[in-house]
């Protein structure tokens, strides 16, 4: 069978194309990384020292023409939550406008300019995605389904937590496939009785299995334009409407709670260690212990906030240090760096307690040792960078899943 070729976008230090290539079934023919916050691009830097700088795009995706993106089978991409609310300019009553800069139209752009849109898509995002904003739950999921309806698309989609299936690193994310129109599988979905497709038959369903699911959970229709969508979508609603499972077909939402078939063999935190090989620097100082302490530990105190008000605040204990016989907690881009945290990992070693290294990061995402070494890359910015990554191993299973729906 032939490689199916790739646009790869917001594409980090390429964790999304480790995956797809893990599997010998994808072919990367244009990527792009962009960091509008820094000079000098860091994770760009990693990405072409692992790839090469052919086709290999770093500009801000929002002034790259569509015309200089080369036509591919299926664009992928892990792209930031932001807020994906639609208005329509006084110019141009039918102009569907995102806010500038937020990532999604980006990807809209280029799948209603090009003449010969991408078949197939495979996007990455923080759960919270599901659940945005605060004051419409579930809005911007909701504009992001219908865009990609009018585009003629299918959406299929579920919050996978890589720990569940014997992945290093409890790390939630939502992973969704999109189908055109114009593809068989597009068609087989339509066809499908829905709670099937996404409990047994779909793709996700056969990389990551779900314990049996009798009925469907919730449907509901999303018929307005996107404008009023984004105006009045879940105004009443203290939830989110959509769930961690669903479908959406022809405008209307099929979604269920679903759990996860657990798998026997887990990979845990002491797995993934580098035993007898860790620099001085990683391990805490006894003079930082108490502020360390302090910082994981529960709190019931009063804070004086910035205006002058006192407030009574509260949180419980973190494990401290992590447990080595359970898969790490999610990786957070401050993990690197040597101030003491509530939220860095620190870890019991013979020598003492101490932080994990850059190449321990990596293996909680399933990244191979010193992908992100480059001289000029601080240890620091290389936490930073696993903060921000994607679990490979996620990305494989479904992109062979993704290869065998297409091909069968």
């Amino acid at each position: 069978m032939k490689k199916l070729k790739v646009i790869e976008l917001f594409a980090g230090v390429g964790g999304f194309r480790l995956g797809l290539e893990k599997t010998n079934k994808y072919q990367v023919i244009w990527s792009n990384q962009w960091e509008p916050s820094t000079k000098t691009q860091h994770a760009s830097l990693v990405y072409e020292a692992r790839f090469g700088t052919e086709n290999h795009s770093n500009e801000d995706i929002a002034e790259v023409e569509v015309s200089s993106i080369p036509d591919a089978d299926i664009l992928v991409g892990g792209f930031p939550c932001q807020d994906y609310s639609v208005a329509t300019t006084s110019q141009n009553s039918k102009g569907l406008i995102g806010k500038k800069g937020v990532l999604w139209w980006s990807i809209h752009k280029i799948l209603s300019e090009k003449k010969n849109p991408p078949k197939y898509l495979f996007l990455e995002n923080v759960d919270r995605l599901l659940k945005s904003p605060t004051a419409q739950r579930g809005r911007d999921f909701a504009i992001m389904l219908k865009s990609l309806d009018h585009l003629d698309y299918a959406v299929e989609w579920r919050v996978i937590n890589a720990a569940d299936y014997g992945m290093p690193q409890r790390r939630r994310r939502i992973f969704f496939l999109a189908y055109h129109k114009s593809t068989t599988v597009y068609k087989k979905l339509k066809k499908a009785n829905k709670l099937d497709w996404f409990s047994k038959v779909g793709t996700v369903a056969k990389a990551f299995p779900i314990l049996p699911k009798l009925e469907i959970d919730a449907t509901f229709t999303l018929e307005e334009d996107l404008v009023t969508l984004s105006n009045t979508f879940n105004k009443e609603g203290k939830l989110s409407p959509f769930l961690n499972t669903g479908v959406f077909c022809d405008s209307t939402v099929y979604t269920s709670k679903t759990i996860p078939q657990q798998v026997s063999k887990k990979t845990v935190l002491e797995d993934i260690l580098q035993n007898g090989e860790v620099t001085p620097e990683f391990y805490i100082d006894e003079k930082d212990l108490a502020k360390w302490k302090y910082l994981k530990g529960s709190k019931k105190e009063v804070r004086t906030a910035k205006g002058g008000f006192t407030y009574n605040y509260s949180e419980g204990a973190m494990i401290f240090p992590d447990a080595l016989d359970n898969a790490s907690r999610t990786i957070i881009t401050g993990e690197g760096g040597k101030s003491a945290s509530r939220f860095k990992h620190v870890i019991s070693s013979p020598k003492g307690l101490r932080r994990l290294t850059p190449i321990e990061l990596e293996r909680l995402n399933m990244f191979p040792d010193n992908h992100t070494k480059l001289e000029g890359i601080s240890d620091t910015k290389r936490a930073f960078f696993m903060g921000n990554a994607l679990v490979v191993g996620v990305v494989e299973r479904i992109a062979k899943e993704l290869y065998n729906t297409i091909n069968s």
